[in-house]
């Protein structure tokens, strides 16, 4: 098979003008393959509290 390599380079760049595009979307891993030590102690409002506005602090 003389056209895999071609069409593996082609399939290569189509998803590198993606990744240009729109970005890493998706993780390499999901959350259930990761190491849970890798998240801190968090509380279900830390994501809230990490990204607070400054003009909402009192």
């Amino acid at each position: 098979m003389t056209g895999e390599p071609a069409e593996r380079e082609q399939a290569e760049q189509h998803r590198r003008k993606l990744d240009e595009l729109f970005g890493d979307v998706l993780p390499e891993t999901t959350s259930d393959e990761r190491d849970p030590g890798d998240r801190a102690d968090r509380t279900s409002d830390a994501w809230y509290y990490e990204n607070r506005p400054p003009h909402h602090d009192a």
